[in-house]
């Protein structure tokens, strides 16, 4: 967990040693107090701790404290913090710190290190990787919860891919094959009703918990006091908390919005289990998806956005120029504006005993906690795209093997060029052209697969302990229940996409002084005057009916094409019913030109 325990192929993320103008400026942040030996300076169960900052003395950090098996995880010495993660999200503390000895620390208060971590360039770089790689070490060390329950269990699978996507360390106990396990849960008792059951430290023992209770048992989620005593309607609600949502989290609010970002499973979604990425604009040297959604989420909430885990859309809806959004758990969100950046869902393969598998041998990332299944053994990556590509990088540093499996010739018509010659020239890499996998092999766990040579039509068997499957996904806009134009596959239509005949009636409105030329249509979508989106988009709320990028060139097109008052025009989707408004705006007289 610090320098001198792991080597790090990081060394800004190893190097946790403060130098003297770096401590100068922590002190303007913090409070200097004087310890003694024995005490306690967080533990596990609190809802959050300070930076620590070791001055004189030493700081022990101890999983399980005042237990018979108690355990010294990482000793801290002067010039160093104590931190990880967990301090920044919010996470309930797992982890027990102690002076060992007489000494001094620095007291840094968690609102003042998100100061530090916006306000300090230098040392922000610093804490942030120390943070990260710390995590992975407590990760692949299984600190934190502890899951219990039976892989065949769908609660199991579900809790495994929440932790493995929100990157939460942890351990999971499989009931089958101990004795032990079984015993003990007897002592408790547990009926097999209850399972899986996670204990969390400091906190009561959860029973299968439902995604939202077991972030809310960590701190990650919203109390219900807090969530009442926000405004009734928002500027702006993000959902969908990726790469896109949480930029559009952040240029909202850095615009004075309020702004809320409403995130289904875990921040940075697909794009934060990637294990590298090289070709993101501003990060020459790559960095983690983790990394990544840390970065987006410190900045959001630079800006005052606030965040919700755990917030599953159900249901979409208009009403007098006021949008809402209601949740899995009962809570509508209403917005002004409403931008729709819910991305997609894994496709999974065709395969029986599928399900079984999942989280047994099956994965849909390749993260610290994934690949720790197959360190020293081989892995099998399904999928030609650049998160297959990375995940084999990933997997190609612990793994003996890894093989990455295609149904076409090459990788070079789906993975970018930087990494197909980086997987060419990495001798444990080795690509299977035209094959796929017809069966799962295995018992309790996978131990091999059944693939298929499309070109000879030949079976075979290959030993694995882990699939890992990249075969794209699915648009996860089945929430919005017709209200917004989806083509055959789910996905949002914007811009040229856009039916024909909605564009030239809109091209016509536009023309047209009053908008009459579209008639009365029923069910119609409400849009407001052309002529305002301009400012809307410059200098208020912009509603994005997309999954991803939004680009503002039609529009501000029919801007152009506008009259100068503002109008409003109501359109039919070409048939869809649409039982709401679509996009309702106050029709304001724009700013002059």
């Amino acid at each position: 967990m610090t320098s001198g325990v792991v080597a790090s192929d990081d060394p800004l993320a190893h190097q946790a040693y403060l130098g003297e103008n770096q401590l100068q400026i922590l002190r303007k942040y913090g409070t200097e107090q004087a310890v003694s030996d024995g005490d306690v300076l967080f533990v596990d169960g609190d809802h959050t701790y300070d930076l620590i900052v070791v001055l004189e003395g030493f700081v022990k950090v101890v999983e399980g404290y005042g237990k018979p098996d108690s355990d010294v995880i990482v000793t801290y010495g002067p010039n160093e913090f104590v931190g990880e993660m967990g301090l920044l999200t919010g996470q309930r503390v797992f982890l027990t710190g102690v002076a060992s000895g007489s000494g001094r620390i620095l007291r840094i208060p968690v609102e003042k290190v998100r100061s530090i971590m916006t306000e300090e360039p230098d040392l922000s770089e610093l804490i942030l990787r120390a943070f990260l790689f710390r995590r992975a070490l407590l990760t692949t060390r299984g600190s934190g919860l502890t899951l219990v329950g039976s892989r065949f269990c769908a609660g199991t699978r579900r809790l495994l891919e929440l932790l493995a996507r929100n990157r939460l360390s942890s351990r999971w106990v499989e009931l089958e094959g101990s004795a032990e396990v079984e015993a003990w849960l007897q002592e408790l008792p547990v009926p097999s009703e209850d399972l899986p059951i996670v204990l969390v430290p400091g906190h009561r023992l959860l029973r299968n918990p439902s995604n939202r209770e077991l972030l809310t048992a960590l701190g990650l989620t919203e109390v219900e006091e807090e969530a009442s005593n926000r405004d009734d309607v928002c500027d702006l609600l993000v959902v969908g908390g990726g790469p896109a949502g949480l930029a559009a989290a952040v240029y909202g609010s850095s615009e004075g919005l309020t702004t809320t970002l409403a995130e289904d499973t875990a921040l940075g979604g697909q794009a934060g289990t990637s294990t590298r990425i090289e070709n993101y604009l501003g990060f020459p040297a790559g960095l983690s998806g983790e990394e990544l959604a840390a970065r987006g989420a410190l900045q959001a909430k630079k800006f005052g956005a606030r965040i919700k885990l755990a917030a599953r859309a159900t249901q979409l809806s208009s009403r007098d120029g006021i949008h809402a959004v209601t949740f899995e758990n009962g809570e509508t969100i209403s917005a002004k504006s409403i931008i729709i950046a819910t991305g997609a869902r894994y496709n999974r393969l065709p395969l029986d005993r599928l399900a079984q598998f999942e989280g047994a041998g099956v994965f849909y990332a390749a993260t610290q906690m994934e690949a720790q299944t197959c360190v020293g053994r081989t892995a099998v990556v399904v999928g030609g795209g650049n998160s297959a590509g990375q995940a084999a990088m990933f997997l190609a540093r612990t793994c003996a093997r890894v093989y990455i499996m295609i149904r076409g010739d090459s990788l070079a018509s789906s993975m970018s060029r930087y990494l197909i010659d980086q997987i060419e020239h990495h001798p444990l890499i080795e690509v299977l052209s035209n094959t796929e996998v017809t069966r799962l092999v295995g018992d309790a766990q996978i131990s091999a697969v059944e693939i298929r040579h499309a070109g000879t039509g030949a079976m075979s068997i290959l030993d694995t302990c882990g699939l890992f499957v990249f075969i794209g996904a699915k648009p996860a806009t089945e929430w919005l229940g017709g209200q917004i134009a989806v083509d055959k596959h789910g996905f949002v239509l914007t811009g040229p996409d856009l039916p024909q005949d909605i564009v030239r009636k809109l091209d016509r409105a536009a023309r047209d002084d009053t908008g009459d030329n579209l008639g009365q249509v029923p069910n119609p979508i409400i849009m407001s005057g052309l002529a305002h989106v301009k400012r809307l988009i410059e200098h208020d709320v912009c509603r994005c009916l997309e999954c991803g990028n939004e680009s503002a060139r039609d529009i501000l097109n029919m801007y152009d094409r506008a009259p100068r008052r503002a109008v409003r025009l109501q359109v039919d989707l070409s048939g869809r019913e649409c039982p709401s408004d679509q996009i309702v705006q106050n029709n304001v007289e724009p700013q002059a030109r």
